[in-house]
């Protein structure tokens, strides 16, 4: 062993350090310690960037985005109050973000309490503003008073410049501190100091404010950004609801630089029509109104001190409704020209109130008997696009960021005008015809919907004892893997009993129609549901139709539409994704519906051993097939057959062109743009003929093509 090597004495500095020192892993006796000491107090802006989430929901562009909603309704708030008409929205490449407008400006005035500008105290304290009841603002976006103080705290530097009296006010904020900046970049040599600055004379008529800033790389995550898509989604909503409005955006940060420009007068009708997934039923329908409500509120008296007070509000009511032939649902609310995504209390009692009124003119005219139940509110929804607006001082919301309003009397006061106006609407002569279409559509949503709960039993996989609730002429398979199994509908009963021979049952069912069924982009909803054809197809794919399709509960992992391979297939092919389009469009937007694509010809070899037969799927390949035989020194047999419907077949060739997943060609059906799909189907499908003349004569159609 080597011989132990004697460790240096440690000087008696150095042991008493070493004592004092907590060994590793080990506690500190001040960690155990709690008092007032441990107590840390956020002065002024410090909680907004000790907390950035609570105020502006999250860090990434979400909440970059909110920033600048915050300054934007400031601006609108002004328009509100009929003294801003002009909002530009500037994106520099420098990373800033510039929001000027033509209003009255903040007041530049010292505020008595706290001795500052108003500029300052609007940028620097939280809960300061205009619009806490003293008469500024009749309507405003909130009540918080947080929102451009917010920004300013979040922001590395903004730079504020007020036009009023004839002159230009000007300050800057590095992270909510006032002061001046010895340069125009955000990383500038800067001096903390309060006040304003005067910049130089100002139109004497002429007033606004301009803020510039850029938002802190301390608090943002590096990958968030400015989506330019949804400033210019926010500008036009902005634009529709304040009719007169223009709100400009530019965007400055790419090489080519951008302008987009926003002003509606039709306000928010022309908004619900924007708004429009479908064909619309009816005119838009504008319902006005308002109401009178009185609330407790905390206001601040001659002392400084807060006094629960009663104050009397009104309320203003405008809705726009239009129903379209769809069954999807576009809903939008606004509390001043705020958005509220998650509704409150005005919504409750739209919904509410809409569905009451239905119920009781449905009954009233007929259109639904006594005994039958009420519609729901799903029903009523079915294809409606609205657009509710509330205008209050001093609205209520859950949260900072403003998405559900909380002010109870919405309310009452949104159903009492939605009874009212809605019922007048209905009893009107002029509207009759229109009233009439809205009524039938809604009833026509409550029948499908109990139909669907009537079939509930039938959408699962049945076994032996319970088959009998499935159409007869369904030829089901064994399978419950329901990713695995596949659904043909075909054409007819004589194909029926080729494809049964044909088809693997273990994992292929097997549905014949009796050639063209409804077309249902021209008929009505009850209509559908009457007919035995689509009734059967909805029964036997088990997840319903229209607003209750339920994808997951869809009995087959694959619809595989198999028809002849003419014009008549074609034909019917159009019908049936007319059908799942209107009805099951999920199925379709899961990539779970597909085409057969069976041989159009086919070609016998001379020479060959018995049963060697080619197939093409067209005249062009077959053509093309064909020379590249003879090049070969092949020979057919004449006449070529052609297949006018796949009841031709034996077993074995559909089988084995058609129906076999290792040899067989499926063609997938996707729908890339809905709303050019939704063209196409009312151009080829629809009620108008001239349209349809039209397309025929204009495109140039083989005449080989169409099989006599």
């Amino acid at each position: 062993m080597s011989p132990a090597v004697k460790a240096p004495a440690k000087s008696a500095k150095t042991a008493q350090k070493s004592a004092k020192s907590p060994a590793k892993g080990a506690k500190s006796a001040d960690q155990n310690i709690y008092d007032a000491k441990s107590l840390a107090v956020l002065e002024g802006l410090d909680a907004v960037r000790k907390r950035p989430g609570m105020y502006i929901g999250s860090t990434d562009s979400r909440g970059l985005m909110h920033c600048l909603w915050e300054i934007i309704d400031n601006c609108v708030d002004e328009a509100l109050a009929g003294h801003c008409h002009n909002v530009e929205v500037t994106l520099d490449s420098d990373g800033s973000i510039e929001v000027r407008d033509d209003g009255r400006g903040i007041p530049v005035d010292t505020e008595p309490k706290t001795g500052l500008s108003g500029v300052e105290v609007v940028m620097t304290r939280l809960h300061a503003g205009g619009k806490f009841g003293g008469g500024s603002y009749g309507a405003s976006g909130g009540l918080h008073g947080v929102g451009a103080s917010v920004v300013n705290a979040l922001a590395i530097r903004m730079d504020v410049e007020v036009s009023r009296g004839g002159s230009l006010h000007l300050i800057s904020f590095q992270r909510g501190a006032p002061g001046n900046f010895d340069g125009a970049k955000p990383d500038s040599k800067f001096s903390k100091k309060s006040g304003l600055r005067k910049g130089g004379k100002a139109p004497k008529k002429g007033t606004g404010t301009r803020i510039k800033y850029w938002s802190d790389p301390q608090i943002f995550l590096k990958e968030a950004d400015y989506d330019i898509t949804d400033i210019h989604a926010r500008a036009r909503q902005t634009a529709f609801l304040v009719p007169g409005l223009t709100i400009t955006v530019h965007d400055h940060r790419t090489l080519v630089q951008t302008t987009e420009k926003f002003h509606f007068t039709g306000g928010i009708s022309e908004y619900c029509t924007y708004l429009m997934p479908d064909k619309a039923i009816n005119d838009v329908i504008r319902i006005k109104g308002g109401g009178h409500y009185v609330e407790t509120v905390p206001v601040l008296d001659g002392a400084g001190h807060l006094v629960p007070t009663e104050v009397e509000r009104d309320m203003e009511v405008d809705i726009a409704l239009r129903w379209g032939e769809g069954y999807d649902s576009t809903n939008r609310s606004f509390v001043n020209v705020i958005a509220t995504p998650k509704g409150g209390t005005h919504m409750a009692g739209f919904e509410r109130s809409i569905t009451k009124v239905f119920n009781e003119t449905l009954k009233s005219s007929r259109i639904t008997k006594a005994s039958d139940p009420d519609v729901i509110k799903d029903d009523v929804l079915e294809g409606l696009t609205s657009v509710v607006t509330v205008r209050m001082s001093e609205p209520q919301f859950e949260g900072q960021t403003k998405e559900i309003l909380g002010t109870a009397a919405a309310t009452k006061i949104v159903a009492a005008v939605i009874s009212k106006e809605l019922t007048r609407y209905f009893a009107a002569r002029g509207s009759k015809v229109q009233s009439r279409l809205i009524l039938e559509k809604v009833a026509g949503a409550a029948k499908t919907r109990v139909s669907v709960r009537a079939h509930k039993d039938v959408q699962r996989r049945k076994n032996a004892l319970e088959s009998s609730s499935l159409p007869a002429k369904l030829s089901d398979c064994r399978s419950d893997e329901v990713e695995h199994t596949e659904l043909f509908i075909v054409e007819g009963d004589s194909a029926l009993g080729t494809a049964k021979s044909a088809r693997n049952s273990e994992f292929q069912a097997l549905l014949p129609i009796r050639g063209k069924i409804l077309n249902v982009q021209k008929a009505s909803l009850s209509a559908m549901l009457d007919n035995s054809e689509c009734a059967s197809i909805i029964q036997v794919i088990g997840a319903g139709s229209g607003r209750s399709f339920e994808l997951d509960q869809a009995r087959y992992g694959r619809v595989i539409l198999m028809s002849d391979a003419n014009v008549d297939g074609a034909h019917i092919r159009c019908l049936l994704l007319t059908l799942l389009f209107r009805y099951m469009r999920p199925l379709i937007d899961d990539g779970r519906v597909f085409a057969a694509v069976p041989p159009l010809h086919r070609i016998e070899m001379v020479g060959a051993k018995r049963g060697d037969f080619q197939y093409t799927y067209s005249d062009d390949e077959m053509r093309k097939h064909l020379k590249s035989l003879e090049k070969d020194g092949k020979r057919w047999r004449e006449p070529i057959q052609r297949y006018k419907g796949l009841g031709e077949m034996d077993a074995d060739q559909l089988r084995e062109t058609t129906m076999d997943p290792t040899k067989r060609t499926l063609r997938r059906i996707t729908i890339k743009d809905a709303a050019k799909a939704e063209e196409i189907f009312e151009l080829l499908m629809g009620n108008e003929v001239a349209p349809r003349r039209d397309f025929i004569g204009t495109n140039q159609i083989d005449l080989e093509r169409i099989d006599v």
